[in-house]
């Protein structure tokens, strides 16, 4: 009987002595309960994705030392772990993706990632040299085949990314199971995805596979856990708990012989709320803060942002500044204190009305008598920025960003104004789905005053201002926008689909030409397959549908 324990952990880039502290942490828990092996994540000795830390000789020798300590703690039990190697050769990159195993004091195997995806957030490739040859782990009478993340991804070799497949190498050595060590970060539909692959590896292999994942979040990046244990007959033995680190230990002969169906439920809307939490509270965490402010406008972007903020680092660490100009209405005003006594969180009241008459003043010799237009508008979100910024410096809050992905994708927010911040909360999530969210939050009690969530959408920048006077309703642009950015689909693909031409070549050009306003923006947590940021890299010049 082999027992086999999975370590689903919130690892921290570079953190070698925080990391290190939670893997010996669970060898130790693996050894009282039995196991004979004990399993960690992709290059959890020093957190995914490291990037261009790899590059510095130092960043790998102490990776390298934690592999030491690994190894003396490996007394009667197997560790499973993954880390940076150094290539020996001269050609090539200078390092592999590899999974450790070590075993009685001895690194009895080390196996170097093969494929190594270079796509949207990932780029392996940059650093890494893959794998070119497959040997099967013996261990206590069993044949293990070892892989890494994306190696599982390429079933029969039909992935056009890839021409090895790494499981039909070890399939002909006749593996009696598979260790899979992944860092999959969270989009809200990758779950059922990553689901998929595995049953398709088992029907193939005919084999059970024990798949851990990262749990946490990197900057942008979100892991939500979910590690999967898969019986031969295609059904999953147990799939462990999103977005919380967990720790279990598995009978081999029972998940050999087990015919049962263990799944955590899907849900869209309760994923993305709990990804931006834990979004909100490791960025806090890890970079050593406690504290934000928010621009609570009484709309429901900076609505939901704040019970988000709250839930992340609790009502204490959360300050919002009401910041009502002349265009402000009253409701606006009373829905944001109501709010604010709903979360019980500190709020204040700045009037920004004499403020802009001051800057207004100023600029008169510039402006003259041309009429209010947009740099009036935008006047009065650089005052806001300005003065949460000022908050910030002062008390050492970190300002959240309020703006939601459809806004952020046609450039309507303010640089310098409405998009400062040093993390943007909803960047990544459509206007229709903040909207799902805020009623998500207010499922069991009403969190967020209902007058935010029923009425018409404004930035009240000017008189009788709404967002429909300027932009199609949101069920509609969404649509289009996620078919040109997560679909990758062109004009007229879209104008094909229904949707009226003019409009769609608006909107994309929208798109477009406000590239480089995101450039200069917070990184917005990623909960879509396609976010703005890192896994987008569009040219701010680019003449296409411009």
């Amino acid at each position: 009987m082999m027992k086999i324990a999975l370590a689903q952990l919130n690892y921290h880039i570079g953190n070698f002595e925080g990391n290190l502290s939670k893997i010996l942490g669970h060898i130790a828990k693996a050894k009282i309960d039995g196991a004979d092996i004990v399993c960690f994540g992709e290059l959890a000795l020093c957190g995914y994705p490291p990037r261009d830390f790899l590059e510095f000789s130092d960043f790998i020798r102490q990776s390298e030392k934690g592999i030491e300590a690994i190894r003396k703690a490996s007394k009667g039990i197997a560790i499973v772990v993954g880390a940076p190697t150094v290539n020996p050769v001269v050609e090539g990159k200078d390092l592999y993706n590899s999974a450790y195993f070590i075993a009685e004091e001895k690194i009895l195997h080390v196996q170097h990632k093969a494929l190594l995806p270079t796509y949207d957030i990932f780029d392996e490739y940059r650093y890494f040299e893959p794998a070119n040859s497959f040997e099967l782990v013996e261990y206590k009478g069993k044949k293990i085949a070892l892989t890494v993340c994306e190696d599982i991804w390429n079933i029969g070799n039909e992935n056009p990314l890839y021409t090895i497949c790494p499981l039909d190498e070890y399939a002909g050595q006749n593996p009696d199971f598979i260790l899979n060590l992944s860092a999959s970060p969270f989009s809200y539909n990758h779950a059922e995805e990553r689901i998929e692959v595995l049953k398709a590896n088992v029907a193939r292999y005919k084999v059970p596979i024990f798949y851990v994942n990262h749990v946490g979040a990197q900057t942008e990046v979100i892991f939500d856990g979910g590690s999967v244990v898969m019986s031969p007959n295609n059904t999953i033995y147990e799939e462990m708990p999103y977005f919380v680190e967990d720790y279990r230990c598995y009978n081999l002969d029972q998940v050999l012989k087990a015919n049962k169906n263990i799944e955590q439920p899907k849900d869209k809307i309760l994923e993305i709320h709990d990804a931006l939490v834990l979004g909100v509270k490791d960025y806090f965490g890890k970079l050593g803060f406690s504290k934000c402010i928010i621009g609570l406008s009484g709309g429901i972007d900076s609505a939901v942002t704040t019970v988000i903020a709250s839930r992340a680092l609790g009502p204490q660490n959360v300050r919002v500044l009401l910041m009502p100009s002349q265009f402000s209405s009253e409701h606006s005003i009373n829905d944001s204190v109501e709010l604010s006594k709903n979360l019980g969180i500190q709020y204040d009241i700045v009037k920004i009305e004499d403020i802009y008459h001051c800057y207004k003043q100023e600029l008169n010799p510039l402006f003259g008598d041309l009429p209010f237009n947009i740099a009036e508008e935008n006047l009065q979100a650089r005052i806001r920025g300005m003065l949460l910024m000022a908050v910030s410096n002062k008390f050492g809050h970190i300002v959240l960003n309020t703006s939601n992905k459809s806004e952020a994708a046609v450039g309507y927010g303010t640089l310098y104004g409405d998009m400062c911040g040093g993390l943007s909360v909803i960047g990544d999530v459509y206007k229709t789905d903040v909207y799902a969210l805020a009623r998500f939050m207010n499922k069991d009690m009403e969190v967020i005053p209902e007058h935010i969530i029923t009425k018409p959408p404004s930035a009240e920048l000017r008189p009788n201002q709404k967002d429909s006077d300027s932009l199609p309703d949101y069920d509609i642009l969404d649509k289009i926008l996620e078919l040109y950015i997560e679909g990758r689909q062109g004009p007229n693909e879209i104008i094909a689909r229904g949707y009226d031409e003019k409009l769609v070549k608006r909107i994309l050009r929208l798109v477009n030409i406000n590239e480089f306003k995101r450039y200069q923006t917070a990184p917005a947590l990623r909960v879509s397959s396609k976010a703005f940021g890192m896994g987008r890299r569009m040219p701010i010049v680019g003449k296409y549908l411009s």
